[in-house]
């Protein structure tokens, strides 16, 4: 009987595994399958370079963009001390639960000629026509990377200042006293230092470039993600999207072996900061100016600015957005988001457990495996997710029919079930880290006392493991459940017919042009994403 339980514990971790690893798996597969349809051949005689040029010049930009939002925020708030700076260490997390679209619809209306930015400058300078002056167009591959940028760059701001707050005060200390001026010392010695978190921050926001498909489309910017969308639901190659998708995850797998070979020989051995030194000066006249007007600046645009004209058009549209269909979305959104949300921390404790139970190469590996999705983009997932759905309801259904049975139709891939598959491959990861960074301050001793007491695996996992990490859990759960509420390829790609999310809402109104409908669920959804995403903030200060 424990020969079995035990076999089942180091089972069911690989069954999990393997279903999140399966779409992956078929994309890759998918590369070698002939394009009957032509599609494909068409695209590379035809538009595919265009594509591709423009997926690079697109993370080139966004990337660089969010290293100049970053890097000195980041700098400045955890180095330099200035007032509001505690308000500003906060204030430039938050961006990260703006859709980068929605902040596109915004400016896009503020920017536009019958905006009331261009509105205002004819009124002043009477000017009757665009003819008599030049605006910049915001609907450009340089336009689409700013309002990227906006919403990307707390992930590498996030990082910075991480490595900034822990790196030896006394090495800063020590190339002042050489000399050095505070920007001197911050690009010899700070920078290199921090050259890891950098790496990282980058990869990870150029991922999330690569996978968006809302804000590129919206600008009319064709990349790669827009080419699987329209492959897909335009030309009806499932075919030629999945070939599109194994482009797209070569990509990342060069980009995270770039992130890794750029740090394959860095070893950084440091104290981190104390009492006795501290590293945050004081920053007075010009340079706090400069300092406050650069940092409010970028939480304006990043955050401010959105939310105010969202509430502008939601107060005066109030009555005509506020409908059954809204509260029909919401609920659909809120109860699928929990749903992954329980489903991914369920991933995360069986694999993490595991670990526990059968430390070792195997069990690293299932969690490294399990933890693919969230690297690659929505897009992308769902196309992996439709060819293996799709081909086991097609072998289904031709089944059924050589035994004379009624055929049961699309039951996985034309059901809610391949929608919340999608989302589980996508965000696992984010459950799985949270917890195991959790699980890893749990003392193997306490498990070893409550397994001598008699207890199980299970009962250990439920009495000694569960209370220990619920902090971990929650956090697990609400980032599961702010991705979750959000994702719109995903949703766009793989959603049953009359099924809509919030995210899939507001995009009918922003393809419509129609930001004046769209600014009450958009409000939702950054309501519902803000909350949550406070009080996770909130536990890891407290875990400090």
């Amino acid at each position: 009987m424990i020969s079995k339980s035990s076999n089942l514990y180091k089972l069911l971790p690989w069954v999990v595994t393997c279903i999140l690893l399966c779409p992956i798996i078929a994309i890759f597969l998918s590369a070698f399958v002939i394009d009957e349809s032509g599609s494909f051949s068409h695209l590379v005689d035809t538009v595919l370079f265009t594509y591709i040029s423009n997926s690079i010049l697109v993370i080139l930009s966004v990337v660089l963009l969010s290293i100049l939002f970053a890097m000195p925020s980041a700098w400045f708030v955890a180095c330099c001390d200035f007032p509001t700076r505690k308000k500003l260490q906060w204030a430039l997390m938050l961006p990260l639960a703006m859709p980068p679209y929605i902040i596109a619809i915004v400016y896009t209306d503020l920017l536009d000629f019958t905006g009331p930015v261009q509105l205002t400058l004819r009124r002043l300078f009477s000017w009757q026509s665009i003819d008599d002056y030049y605006f910049p167009d915001i609907r450009t591959i340089f336009g689409a990377s700013v309002i990227l940028a906006l919403s990307l760059f707390p992930y590498l701001y996030l990082l910075l200042r991480s490595a900034f707050l822990t790196q030896s005060a006394g090495l800063f200390q020590a190339a002042r006293t050489l000399g050095l001026s505070p920007i001197q010392a911050f690009w010899r010695v700070s920078i290199p230092l921090s050259r890891s978190a950098m790496a990282v921050g980058v990869s990870l926001i150029a991922m999330e470039t690569l996978g968006d498909f809302a804000t590129v489309n919206y600008f009319a910017v064709h990349t790669l993600t827009t080419a699987i969308y329209d492959t897909w639901l335009e030309l009806g190659s499932l075919t030629t999207a999945a070939k599109i998708s194994s482009m797209m995850l070569l990509a990342i797998v060069v980009l995270i072996s770039l992130e890794n070979y750029s740090r394959r020989k860095q070893q950084v051995y440091q104290r981190n900061s104390n009492g006795s030194v501290d590293l945050r000066f004081t920053l007075t006249g010009w340079k706090k100016w400069g300092v406050l007007g650069f940092t409010w600046s970028l939480v304006s645009f990043s955050l401010f600015i959105p939310i105010a004209t969202l509430v502008y058009y939601a107060v005066h549209y109030f009555t005509e957005s506020l409908n059954d269909d809204l509260i029909h979305y919401t609920m659909n959104s809120l109860w699928l988001a929990f749903l992954v949300a329980i489903l991914a921390l369920a991933v995360a404790l069986i694999v993490n457990f595991y670990q526990r139970l059968s430390p070792g190469f195997a069990a690293k590996s299932a969690i490294r495996l399990s933890s693919l999705g969230y690297a690659v983009p929505g897009t992308v997932v769902a196309i992996g997710v439709l060819i293996p759905l799709t081909s086991f309801d097609l072998l289904l259904n031709d089944f059924l029919l050589s035994w004379d049975l009624p055929p049961v139709g699309l039951i996985l891939s034309g059901s809610l079930v391949i929608l919340v598959l999608g989302y589980l491959v996508r965000f696992s990861a984010i459950a799985v880290g949270s917890v195991d960074s959790s699980l890893v301050q749990v003392s193997p001793s306490l498990e070893l006392a409550s397994r001598t007491l008699g207890n199980g695996p299970i009962k250990t996992l439920w009495r000694v493991n569960i209370p220990l990490i619920k902090k971990g859990m929650l956090t697990a759960f609400i980032l599961v459940f702010i991705e979750a509420m959000k994702e719109l390829p995903a949703a766009l790609l793989l959603r049953p017919f009359n099924f809509e999310t919030l995210a899939t809402y507001v995009y009918q109104f922003v393809s419509d042009e129609m930001i004046e409908y769209a600014a009450l669920p958009a409000l939702m959804i950054i309501a519902l994403g803000l909350i949550p995403f406070i009080v996770v903030n909130r536990l890891l200060e407290k875990k400090r």
